[in-house]
């Protein structure tokens, strides 16, 4: 009887872990139905935004190059027939997945061919506008995150040395009141006492901040006790944390 029993719990246990399994493989099967779903239901809301924006673009640009091209002229219609045509296989690059480098490349050295074959000086006021209308569908390529140019960047950022960037950019600037100074430089020269007044720092400890920013060629000091003020490095610096701070507000 015991051993009956025995087997029995066995065989149950077995049940058991047999459920489980199969309740494992229908809870995997599930999540996958579900992400699978969900992935196309976003694939197809993108294909149907982007195809909006580029009929948008393309409803658009006919206005603007009526407005934009220079009248009158005997080869309007013929110039605005080729841009036209420029213009809208252009935006049909937005309805892509991905804008190779390549793309864009080829599509800047055909609008120079056809600014190249222009027959009057006087064409340069419709290619104007032909420029404006181009740049603001590469923006919006950009904007989209569609161009593609990540091995480029992914070579660029290989090249990154680690202990030069720290030591020569990051140290520097890793200080509210360093930002302070440069910031400050980038309007004119300034003596030690103003900068004092600016940070509130005092004597050592203004100096220690200066020494940094000496050290990293971020500003420099015109004589011996004389004023301090930014260097190229140190306004490019600048420049840089200015994009860096908009990429981040517009990414919020």
């Amino acid at each position: 009887m015991e051993n009956m029993n025995e087997a029995k719990n066995s065989e149950m246990c077995d049940v058991k872990a047999k459920l489980e399994t199969i309740h494992n493989d229908i809870k995997r099967l599930t999540e996958k139905s579900n992400q699978e779903y969900l992935d196309n239901l976003l694939s197809d809301f993108k294909k149907d935004f982007l195809n909006s924006i580029s009929n948008y673009v393309v409803e658009d640009l006919e206005k603007n190059l009526e407005r934009g091209m220079l009248d009158p002229c005997h080869m309007r219609d013929t110039c605005k027939s080729r841009f036209q045509k420029f213009l809208t296989e252009n935006a049909e690059l937005i309805k892509c997945d991905s804008v190779p480098k390549e793309k864009i490349e080829e599509k800047k050295s055909e609008l120079n061919e056809i600014r190249n074959s222009a027959p009057f000086d006087k064409c340069e006021i419709c290619f104007s506008e032909v420029d404006s209308l181009f740049n603001k569908q590469l923006s919006l390529i950009n904007s989209l995150h569609i161009y593609n140019d990540h091995e480029e960047k992914k070579s660029e950022i290989s090249k990154i040395n680690e202990e030069f960037i720290a030591k020569n950019v990051l140290e520097p600037l890793s200080n509210k009141q360093r930002l302070q100074i440069i910031k400050s430089l980038s309007s004119k020269t300034r003596t030690f006492s103003a900068l004092s007044e600016l940070t509130g720092l005092r004597g050592g400890n203004l100096l220690f901040h200066l020494q940094k920013l000496l050290e990293s060629g971020i500003i420099l000091q015109r004589h011996e006790r004389g004023d301090y003020m930014i260097t190229q490095k140190g306004f490019s610096l600048l420049l840089l944390l200015a994009d860096c701070q908009k990429f981040i507000e517009n990414e919020k």
